[in-house]
């Protein structure tokens, strides 16, 4: 399945941004969906996932209250909506696909990944 992330930016601290994946395999609501993010000099972290029907999610605790995602099957795309952004979350945000049922946190665990998209925080 191929990803194609979109939706990253340049926003000032407090603002909001909203992340979306595009998938192009029909079989999109069979794949537990997560969203990665890569800081410049460091490793890529786990930041939120979504079962395939959308009724489990889990995040990352630097996550927590402030972004959601979800998804819709019908038009094969995930979305991750951010508010509340400070500095600290620019990254290169991607988005991966894991086969199965459960909702996983290490990026070993993903099978397919997107090109990524760079989210610039500004203070």
């Amino acid at each position: 399945v191929q990803l194609q992330a979109s939706g990253g930016g340049l926003v000032q601290a407090g603002g909001s941004l909203r992340l979306s994946c595009a998938a192009s395999d029909g079989t999109f609501s069979s794949y537990v969906m997560g969203w990665f993010r890569q800081a410049p000099g460091k490793e890529r972290e786990f930041v939120a996932a979504i079962r395939w029907s959308g009724e489990s999610t889990y995040y990352a605790d630097s996550a927590k209250g402030r972004f959601t995602i979800s998804r819709d099957n019908a038009k094969n795309t995930v979305n991750l909506q951010m508010n509340s952004l400070k500095p600290e979350d620019t990254a290169v945000y991607y988005c991966a696909a894991r086969r199965g049922r459960s909702i996983a946190t290490r990026r070993s665990e993903y099978d397919y990944w997107g090109q990524g998209t760079l989210v610039t925080v500004s203070s």
